[in-house]
């Protein structure tokens, strides 16, 4: 070995211990027990050291075992085993498939291609029937087709495994006419080869080909099975209509196929069947298999979770999850998610904070269900420690979870917050830009909105469905009829984008707040699609709004007979006849809704204080601090009074007194969490209060008078936008 070559072990001789193991001799016999007893680096660093000293090294037999305990071995770092295969003189095929193998494994599968080419250009003769089956497989599964048919076609005899390597490389890329004729010029179609066709088939839809394929394989194994139940499991997730019920009845006569053929006991095929019972939710048939089961693991416990949340049984999900023997992240994960997906966001918050006492990280998949119940519950705070915690914590802040972020803080009327996680993401996406625009729209903050629209266009961000939504509504907010009537119209002409109901809903809306009442009904008529709820409520409400009984009248007529479980229109027909000081009108249609068994949604404020999440209905008087809150009432009421404050008692849509009516106001349920907020959080912090309905006109103007008398910043976000009362105004300039 030259001294160049030498040199890559100076250190390695530098910290050799001369006194252990320096003065004995290593022989080939005692090769294998020096091995065996080494179990760090430190221990091989010596091995390797008297074998360069005694020139044992440069035995290429010798050397290929060194080279093959190096790159086996946990403890050893490939780019070690290089510099030991780069250091061998006289290297051998067994030498260079070791290196070769070793980066595969590593996913290092550039590396194992550029060794390889070093191969041909040196014109070392030591490539065989080993080397070729192991570039194909790093190929394959690094998806570098060009190299991997490149070396496929240069095998003089491919084996089995080069040929299964390079289908794989196919299925995991997707190519589905490829791989089928890749596939029909296989000399052997192996049950590998099978089972990966099933798969590639099922997932692109092609359920009776993969079907076919299953049916005419002369041998099938577990896996088989396993793959043929994940197509239907597939297919019934994305199909509709006949075709699913037909493929589920399928799927069932697979079930029993399975239980003849005695391979019901194999606990992968259990867990398909699982899945396959609840993507259609057939619970109780998933239950059923889960129950008489004999053979379970962790993957049986989060399927069945998981059909249990699908299907809304939540208490049989928490029952069962408390059970589980042990959990991994993805039984948090199915649990969190599927609490999420069930609005139930105050029992998911409690059940995180739990995952976090007992030590478990959260993947990114719990953390931004996590994230986006802090937005729904406003919970800034929790917003804010999870903000810090991913950041503590080196997760990535990518494009799914930094618009996440984005729109906790927007929710939360922290726009700033929400530009720093903008700023700081190092890739933004349409998502993003969309969520930005959405965000100051909603905090008032519109030709700021607008201006972000344009950037995105300069940053190449190509505007979508979702973007135009964004910035219809931001021109809603502020009324701005002829940019909306603009925008509207560059989608089709500029963006070759069909506007949807969302974006009629939008025009229609903006169009209805101005004024514009008949055009806007026109447009109802005219648009390509038939209205949905929100585009009627739009024009119903713009008619209590202006006070144009006529319209509203026929319209709401119209919508209760059309859909006469929906409460919204009834409340909505209801209050414009109230406006009017129609009473009996008024009774007709609350008599309507009792019929019908109708109920008006109550309404419902939230605020957070210290953590803790707190909500109030109107006329609420079960807060265990309601004392101070009837207190907190009355000092508001006198204050508000005394800069001027007269109670808009044309709100309360009852036939009752004038007393009776201010009453009534001061029971609204964004009252009530103001009042609870005044002396339950501190200043400076603003007080910041969800409502799920549209705020009256006399809860806003005593926001921001309270505001003024209280010396505090109020945000409060409704169904439709925030408001920020800062010193008796307000962002949306009471325009909402």
């Amino acid at each position: 070995m030259n001294s160049a070559k030498l040199s890559a072990f100076s250190a390695i001789k530098t910290s050799f211990n001369q006194k252990s193991s320096a003065r004995r001799m290593i022989t080939y016999s005692g090769l294998d027990t020096l091995f065996f007893q080494c179990k760090n680096l430190k221990l091989f660093n010596q091995i390797l050291c008297q074998m360069i000293c005694t020139g044992l090294v440069k035995d290429t037999y010798a050397a290929s075992k060194v080279l093959k305990f190096s790159t086996d071995s946990p403890f050893i770092q490939v780019d070690y085993s290089h510099k030991i295969f780069t250091s061998i003189d006289n290297s051998n095929g067994f030498i260079w498939n070791t290196m070769l193998r070793a980066f595969v494994q590593g996913n290092r599968a550039h590396d194992s291609i550029f060794l390889y080419k070093s191969m041909l250009k040196n014109h070392f003769l030591c490539i065989d029937n080993y080397t070729y089956p192991i570039l194909i497989q790093g190929c394959s599964l690094r998806l570098f087709e060009f190299e991997g048919k490149e070396v496929f076609d240069e095998s003089p005899v491919p084996d089995l495994v080069s040929w299964n390597s390079m289908l794989a490389g196919y299925v995991l890329e997707g190519s589905v006419e490829e791989a089928k004729l890749f596939y029909s010029r296989m000399p052997k179609r192996s049950i590998i080869a099978s089972n990966s066709m099933i798969v590639l088939l099922g997932r692109s839809g092609r359920l009776s080909e993969a079907h076919k394929l299953f049916d005419e394989m002369e041998e099938k194994d577990v896996v088989s099975w396993t793959a043929l139940i994940s197509c239907y499991e597939q297919n019934l997730m994305y199909g509709g209509g006949f075709r699913s019920v037909f493929d589920y009845a399928v799927g069932k006569l697979v079930h029993s196929l399975v239980v003849k053929t005695g391979f019901e006991s194999y606990v992968n095929l259990q867990n398909a069947l699982i899945h396959m019972y609840s993507r259609c939710g057939d619970v109780w048939s998933a239950q059923k298999l889960f129950k008489t089961s004999s053979f379970l693991d962790i993957i049986s416990w989060n399927s069945m979770i998981s059909a249990y949340m699908k299907c809304g049984l939540v208490e049989n999900a928490r029952e069962l999850f408390d059970k589980m023997p042990e959990k991994d992240v993805v039984s948090w994960s199915s649990m969190i998610s599927g609490y999420a997906q069930l609005d139930n966001f105050s029992e998911m918050l409690a059940l995180f904070h739990e995952m976090q006492h007992q030590g478990v990280k959260p993947d990114e998949t719990i953390l931004v269900s996590v994230v986006s119940a802090c937005a729904q519950l406003a919970a800034l705070d929790q917003g804010k420690w999870l903000d810090a915690y991913i950041r503590k914590n080196g997760y990535t802040v990518n494009i799914i979870l930094g618009t996440t972020l984005i729109n906790l803080y927007m929710k939360c009327g922290s726009v700033e917050s929400a530009m720093d996680v903008f700023n700081g993401m190092e890739e933004k996406g349409v998502s993003s830009w969309n969520a930005l625009i959405l965000g100051l729209a909603m905090n008032g903050q519109v030709e700021r909105s607008l201006n972000m629209f344009e950037e995105m266009k300069k940053f190449g961000n190509v505007a979508n469905e979702i973007t135009f939504v964004a910035v219809l509504g931001a021109c809603r907010h502020m009324g701005l009829v002829e940019k909306g009537r603009k925008y509207f119209d560059s989608m089709i002409k500029e963006y070759n984008i069909e506007p949807n109901i969302k974006h009629y809903g939008c025009l229609v809306d903006l169009l209805g707040r101005s004024g514009l009442l008949k055009e806007a009904e026109e447009l109802i008529y005219t648009m390509p699609m038939a209205p949905d709820v929100a585009t009627w409520g739009a024009l119903l409400g713009a008619c209590k709004k202006h006070g144009n009984k006529e319209i509203g009248e026929r319209i709401g007529r119209k919508l209760i007979e059309y859909q006469p479980e929906h409460d919204g229109f009834h409340v909505l027909l209801s209050n414009i006849y109230a406006s009017k000081g129609n009473w009996e009108n008024v009774v007709e249609i609350r008599g309507i809704m009792t019929k019908q068994g109708v109920v008006k949604t109550p309404g419902c404020s939230i605020i957070e204080a210290d953590g803790v999440v707190h909500e109030f209905l109107a006329g609420d008087r079960s807060h265990p601090q309601m004392k101070e809150i009837e207190g907190m009432l009355e000092e508001m009421v006198g204050r508000l009074k005394r800069l001027g404050y007269a109670p808009g008692t044309s709100e309360v849509l009852l036939d009752i007194d004038e007393e009776e009516k201010e009453t009534n106001l001061f029971r609204h349920s964004e009252k009530l969490a103001i009042a609870f907020g005044l002396f339950a959080t501190s200043a400076p912090a603003p007080i910041r209060i969800i409502k799920n309905l549209r705020i009256c006109s006399d809860c806003h103007e005593a926001g921001k008078l309270v505001s003024e008398a209280f010396d505090r910043e109020i945000v409060i976000r409704d169904r439709h936008r925030f408001h920020l009362f800062r010193n008796g105004s307000s962002s949306c300039n009471d325009y909402w």
